[in-house]
């Protein structure tokens, strides 16, 4: 396990007021997003009986935990406690923090808990980008990247010429003539990974038909890469 960003969540599937569970090399996070637009990455446990936080609900900017109410803001420091309403809550109650940031339509999570100043992303941003989805793969990440160096890019709009490729700690970039795709990479496991898939470009150029294009090749490459009899060629599965 490399200290670094890794992503966690599509952010467009991130709505206000909601919470999702997930893992990063076998930790459990919680991902969920306040009323006021802003993303949090925490450990996946109230500090109270260890209840999963993501089966709570989000209200304002609290998160509840679902079996005995007890709420935290943003800080993630715990604010109320139900069955004591007119408690000072100690300070000392709070729930352990991964520093996030959202970039390419991604969230994207520091790997060290209550980390105070992890290095810069180093993602350059899109004017626009198009969410496509989020896959889930029955292998490594290190498997995943090595399908990942082989595979074509789908002629979106504006192919031309072969495809380029580029890549960082997590996550590859697919370059035919302007269109571009992007994948980042998140190590649930040992032998899980899930793929975070987005295009690069407005989504009144690239919805639809497009979407459907990179998301049948996203399959494409995950039965390729698990192995499974019905895997194709990705040029035969992307082909007009």
């Amino acid at each position: 396990m490399e200290t670094g960003w890794y992503p966690v969540a599509l952010a467009e599937g991130l709505e206000r007021g909601t919470s999702t569970g997930t893992r990063l090399f076998g930790r459990e996070l919680v991902v969920w997003r306040d009323s006021a637009g802003a993303s949090h990455v925490w450990e996946d446990r109230c500090p109270h009986r260890g209840m999963r936080l993501s089966f709570g609900f989000v209200r304002d900017n609290h998160i509840a935990c679902l079996y005995h109410g007890w709420q935290y803001d943003t800080a993630a420091q715990c604010r109320y406690i139900p069955a004591h309403p007119d408690l000072a809550v100690p300070g000392t109650i709070r729930v352990a923090t991964y520093p996030s940031i959202e970039r390419l339509g991604i969230v994207w999570a520091w790997n060290e808990l209550d980390s105070a100043a992890p290095q810069e992303i180093e993602l350059a941003e899109r004017a626009a980008v198009t969410p496509v989805r989020s896959l889930y793969v029955d292998a490594s990440a290190a498997k995943v990247f090595d399908a990942l160096v082989l595979a074509e890019c789908p002629p979106l709009k504006n192919a031309g010429g072969a495809t380029q490729r580029s890549r960082t700690d997590a996550l590859v970039s697919f370059k035919n003539g302007t269109d571009e795709i992007l994948v980042a990479v998140q190590p649930l496991s040992d032998v899980e990974a899930a793929l975070h898939i987005v295009i690069a470009g407005s989504p009144d150029i690239h919805g639809s038909d497009s979407q459907k294009r990179v998301s049948a090749w996203g399959e494409a490459l995950r039965r390729d890469v698990e192995g499974t009899p019905q895997a194709r060629e990705l040029r035969h599965e992307v082909a007009p």
